[in-house]
């Protein structure tokens, strides 16, 4: 049974961070890429960053220098490093998986979910 879990959202300030971590199990994570999406109340589910199998990184403009995407192939885990958080980023994060070398950039394109984690950002 494939299962990715995340962790690591909670409460926090305007101008923190927080990382969030993304567990996978039941799949062969080496020959995935990974995704995190996010989804504002009453907005639909967006791209944030991706990592592909080769490590090449991609950013929505919005987080871009703010958050880092990676990945550690011998823990099954991708992370998501969030510093200078703002109160727009407030949003359920998904961890999204993708077979194949090529990043998901959208809700079509990915193969397995996540249940989420609430990021929330208060100003």
């Amino acid at each position: 049974q494939v299962q990715l879990v995340e962790s690591g959202g909670g409460l926090v300030q305007a101008g923190d961070s927080l990382r969030l971590s993304c567990a996978a199990s039941g799949l062969a994570f080496s020959t995935y890429s990974m995704t995190w999406f996010r989804q504002a109340p009453g907005k639909g589910r967006e791209f944030v960053a991706g990592i592909s199998w080769t490590y090449s990184t991609y950013y929505v403009d919005s987080t871009k220098g703010r958050f880092t995407i990676s990945r550690d192939n011998a823990k099954n885990r991708v992370s998501l490093q969030m510093n200078s958080l703002k109160p727009e980023d407030t949003a359920v994060y998904y961890c999204a998986a993708r077979y194949g070398g090529s990043v998901a950039r959208e809700n079509y394109e990915v193969g397995y979910w996540g249940p989420g984690t609430q990021v929330t950002v208060s100003s």
